[in-house]
């Protein structure tokens, strides 16, 4: 994996989660816990990326993609080269999603990552201009050949802002760099609710570590900034 590092963007995970770890709620409502900081710190980290992913529960949950509308942020963007708004880049092995979501009509560009019996339903049709139908002899998604087909489309810096699956399935094939973790004053319980990293976990001494970049409080709020350690 080490050498294909330098072949496929460089990725960043950002969520906001309570203090007991979770990411939604018991009826896995769109998060709305985190404070305006936190909205803005979501915010800058999405308009330095140049792509934008997320689960298909995630858009599902919230129907719209997280995107710039700071003035100042879209100018910021433009003087670098970028386009005004970061892909955003929705991930369904099923391919299920309702064409009438309110996210189909946000002016973005709109990709889809699948699996080929996924992508069927989309092919030919102007919902995505792009998509991505990379997957393992399993027929579950291929991350790393998902990435490396992103970068010759201008995609250097992925934020990935959920579910804990892609987090879990990321982290599995070594391909998260950063972590942007946002502690919010709040407790959620629930031994099924969702967290940052789902899928099957690791054992104590296979666990994925991090480097601990920087802390920084805004009120009752903690912004852990972590790199991946390798």
């Amino acid at each position: 994996m080490a050498n294909a590092t330098h072949h496929r963007p460089k990725t960043t995970v950002v969520l906001a989660m309570s203090a007991d770890g979770k990411i939604t709620d018991v009826q896995h409502s769109p998060p709305e816990f985190g404070s305006s900081a936190d909205y803005a710190h979501l915010e800058c980290q999405v308009a330095a990326a140049d792509g934008i992913l997320f689960g298909a529960a995630t858009l599902r949950a919230g129907e719209t993609a997280m995107r710039v509308v700071t003035p100042a942020l879209i100018a910021a963007r433009l003087e670098r080269g970028q386009p005004e708004q970061p892909a955003q880049i929705v991930c369904t092995r099923s391919g299920h999603l309702d064409p009438t979501l309110r996210f189909f009509q946000q002016a973005v560009p709109h990709w889809l990552v699948t699996t080929s019996t996924g992508a069927e339903s989309w092919q030919g049709q102007p919902h995505f201009q792009q998509i991505f139908t990379d997957e393992t002899p399993n027929h579950t998604i291929d991350w790393l050949k998902t990435l490396q087909a992103m970068t010759p489309l201008g995609i250097e810096k992925l934020a990935v802002l959920g579910g804990g699956q892609i987090v879990a399935a990321l982290l599995a094939d070594d391909l998260v760099d950063e972590l942007h973790l946002t502690v919010c004053p709040l407790l959620l319980g629930g031994a099924s609710t969702p967290t940052p990293v789902a899928g099957q976990g690791w054992l104590q001494q296979d666990a994925p570590w991090l480097e601990l970049l920087s802390v920084k409080q805004i009120e009752n709020e903690v912004f852990l900034h972590y790199r991946r350690r390798r």
